[in-house]
């Protein structure tokens, strides 16, 4: 109705060949109406559906009205920018699809919706997503191979891997360079410990999810964040690790990140996990996806994100081992992907075994909290196809500082390798612990009280702050308690209280944001609840197209005992064969207008004419032409032909894929190009 009139009823007579006058818009559109709902018409609609309709049906109903823009991208590797526009217009020109217009931060944006006058028909297809997804049976593909490349198995992270940098780093407080970038020591040493882990990516990404922090040349791993990281399952761990690895390269592409701040990443590092872990959800264990299947499924999901991340997700859910490889000869692409089963720690079996008295080997199965605790009281060293752990005298006393005893340590061990360390061990352990007691350098608040003040350590606000009185008037305090401190000084009548001691790092952070140290809360929230689950992909189910042939060989006989002029007949040839004609109404009481659509080869004067009707209604086109190994090929606007010596010149601007492989504009001379094909306009565009 939006249409101007000529458009309008140039569309209606393709319909209804001649229209009666007086014309009245509204009465033709309840005509049209009617004649869709016809249930031979409906019938008809309905058997000229094939597999290539049901996709774009399919997609326009997932992407929710998408732009042709947007179904180009959900389509790439798939369809051609040319067959994809082709298939949008006749679809169009069916009545099936139809185009409207918007208004998008001052730009007129078309995009593209089902005609609910066929619902009927459309809703079945709409509801049916599977042919937009295909994914193979793993028992259909007997020839599949799970791909063993030993340097992606290096770089898997798991709870391990995790436990294992954590105690790497804390080992090596001098991690970074004064100029920037890591000690080429410590990667010395990565290198041997990790084969084949890409450190400063893991690092980055780990920094990014707040479980390491910087503070000059010293990395320090967050315990508390750590501990946190634990609440969540082991598939939504990888998915934080696979969103941290992703918001680092990010973080790179735009400026070097230096020192991290993970609230920066926030939004982001979730976004990232809630779209790994949806798609991990949606995937089949006993199915293999192909890659196209995985990129449409992501640009679903990161539909809104402007940045093109979908073969970077499909990279780093690979690394992060929550898919794996497969190598498929029987499919048409090499290699598909499938779901890696991840099972949480069970009580049963033995997670560690200690091969000598002092090392942990440490199994996949263990639980992460467990690995973690490990690392605390030992030092890692090698976290390749095996883990292993080292328990000396130095990672001891790390762990007798943070608060652990020997028979925590003795009977972590004891449970996680079913009572099978060694007298020896335990021995050494209780002794480390005594002499650890002898000597002590405690850290804390310190209070001094002149005699005349002392009594107010014994008021209960105070007192219940006192960790322990070191002299007489000299007390330990908890490091946090300073404002405590001097809140309960205050309330006693202190109005003087000094303060010495030089600003720490822990100062620099502002309420709202916690210190290093601190507790991340709410930062690794739980995705189980993140999106809406989509269960798995439906079986595919194929359009029914039996009785198409059926009827273009109804409507051909109909067209061979009608009187036409050559041209005329090409037309209602052209158009029986775009699955426009519905019923033999449209053929015999049809209007032609026959347009010529393509030129090859020697018909220069047929390929200037096309150019120039092109040019007028700056409509698309098709060209091809030989180059020096193969055939060019570019779909795009002509702009211009120019005269260059006794040559035309046909200047075109490339649209859709083309943009990317040719330059801005091109220019092809008329004689050299094998075939000049005109792309009808959408009917919508008037």
């Amino acid at each position: 109705m939006t249409l101007p009139e000529n458009a309008f009823f140039e569309l209606l007579r393709t319909i209804f060949g001649k229209i009666k006058t007086p014309f009245n818009k509204q009465v033709l559109m309840n005509d049209l109406e009617k004649f869709l709902l016809r249930d031979d018409i409906i019938k008809n609609i309905a058997c000229y559906i094939n597999h290539d309709d049901v996709i774009i049906i399919a997609a326009v109903a997932v992407l929710n009205e998408p732009s042709p823009e947007d179904l180009e991208t959900f389509f790439a590797g798939e369809l051609s920018y040319t067959a994809l526009h082709d298939l949008i217009i006749n679809l169009e020109e069916r009545f099936i699809i139809y185009r409207f217009f918007e208004e998008e931060q001052n730009r007129r944006v078309s995009r593209l919706a089902l005609n609910p006058v066929l619902k009927s028909i459309l809703s079945p297809i709409a509801a049916d997503s599977s042919l937009l997804f295909p994914s193979i049976s793993a028992n259909e593909a007997p020839q599949a191979e799970i791909i063993q490349d030993k340097s992606l198995q290096g770089a898997v992270i798991d709870d391990r891997i995790l436990a294992a940098l954590f105690s790497f780093v804390s080992r090596n407080k001098l991690f970074f360079r004064a100029g920037g970038g890591i000690r080429q020591k410590v990667c010395n040493t990565a290198k041997t410990t990790f084969p084949g882990l890409p450190l400063e990516t893991i690092i980055g990404s780990l920094q990014v999810l707040g479980l390491f922090f910087a503070e000059d040349e010293t990395l320090v791993p967050d315990y508390q964040r750590f501990t946190a990281f634990g609440s969540l399952n082991r598939q939504e761990r990888l998915a934080y690790c696979a969103a941290g690895i992703l918001c680092y390269a990010d973080s790179l592409a735009d400026t070097p990140p230096g020192t991290f701040s993970p609230w920066l990443f926030r939004a982001g590092a979730r976004n990232y996990a809630e779209t790994i872990n949806h798609l991990y959800n949606s995937m089949d264990p006993e199915r293999l996806y192909p890659h196209t299947t995985l990129r449409k499924l992501i640009y679903i999901l990161e539909r809104n994100n402007i940045k093109n991340n979908n073969d970077r997700i499909i990279d780093v859910m690979e690394k992060t081992g929550l898919i794996v490889p497969v190598s498929n000869d029987s499919g048409n692409e090499k290699t598909t992907w499938r779901k890696a089963p991840l099972t949480e720690s069970s009580t049963e079996g033995v997670p560690v075994v200690m091969d000598t008295p002092f090392t942990v080997l440490v199994y996949p199965e263990i639980a992460y909290n467990d690995a973690l605790n490990i690392a605390i009281f030992s030092d890692i060293i090698e976290a390749g196809m095996t883990v292993r752990f080292e328990l000396n005298r130095d990672s001891a006393v790390l762990a007798f500082n943070r608060g652990f005893s020997a028979d925590v340590i003795i009977g972590l061990l004891q449970r996680l390798s079913k009572n099978r360390i060694s007298e020896n061990l335990i021995f050494t352990l209780r002794d480390w612990e005594k002499r650890h007691g002898e000597v002590t350098l405690r850290r804390g608040l310190v209070l001094t009280l002149a005699p005349e003040q002392r009594h107010l350590s014994q008021t209960r606000p105070l007192a219940k702050l006192i960790v322990e009185t070191l002299a007489p008037g000299v007390y330990l305090l908890p490091e946090s308690a300073e404002e405590k401190a001097a809140q309960a000084l205050s309330k006693a009548g202190v109005a003087i209280i000094a303060r010495r001691g030089e600003c720490r790092s822990e100062d620099r952070f502002s309420s709202g944001e916690e210190s290093p140290g601190g507790p991340l809360r709410h930062f690794f929230l739980p995705l189980h609840a993140a999106r809406s689950q989509s269960g798995k992909i439906p079986p595919v189910s194929r359009a029914n197209g039996s009785s198409a042939p059926i009827l273009f060989e109804r409507f051909h006989s109909i067209l061979k005992q009608m009187r036409l002029g050559g041209e005329a007949r090409d037309e209602l040839t052209a158009r029986i064969d775009r699955r426009l004609v519905l019923c033999e109404s449209q053929l015999k009481d049809a209007i032609v207008r026959y347009e010529k659509l393509e030129a090859r080869g020697l018909d220069y004067v047929g390929k200037a004419l096309i150019a120039k009707q092109a040019i007028t209604m700056q409509a698309p086109v098709e060209i091809i032409w030989p180059g020096k190994q193969k055939q060019e090929r570019v779909f795009g606007i002509p702009k211009a032909l120019e005269k260059v010596g006794s040559e035309s010149i046909l200047v075109v601007d490339p649209l859709g894929g083309d943009a990317g492989i040719h330059e801005d504009t091109i220019r092809v001379s008329l004689g050299k190009i094998s075939l000049l094909r005109r792309i009808k306009k959408s009917i919508f565009e008037g």
